[in-house]
């Protein structure tokens, strides 16, 4: 997980959570919010789409490795000579054909994006 944050006032923050719908992580972040209140926007990254500018915007605030899901099935689909040596370039244009390689969830605000879900980040970031 890793985080980009410049103030925990998330109160009043618009939340956009970016994921796959039959993601668990992805599931796990959109219970947690709905149990604590959260209102957000869910953004399906399979069926709504990845642009680069959003990716590099991430990719602004977060090392491209840390979006990178090399875990995924996609990622073990992929031939193997895009695997080796992947320089940023390469991932983010992965990234946008297959939007399915970026690590879930992404919960982002004006002021901080987080990779990946934990309870206890999400309190953090959200107190």
């Amino acid at each position: 997980m890793i985080c980009c944050a410049t103030s925990t006032d998330g109160e009043d923050a618009h939340l956009i959570l970016y994921g796959i719908k039959n993601c668990d992580s992805c599931r796990k972040a959109q219970y947690y919010l709905r149990e604590h209140g959260r209102q957000f926007e869910f953004h399906d990254l399979r069926a709504d789409g990845l642009d680069a500018d959003l990716l590099g915007g991430w990719c602004d605030r977060s090392p491209w490795q840390e979006l990178l899901n090399t875990r995924s099935r996609t990622w073990r689909a992929l031939p193997e000579d895009c695997k080796h040596d992947t320089t940023e370039e390469q991932a983010l244009a992965l990234m946008l054909r297959h939007p399915t390689l970026v690590k879930r969830p992404v919960l982002a605000a004006a002021d901080f994006i987080e990779i990946g879900f934990s309870a206890e980040r999400y309190a953090q970031l959200l107190a």
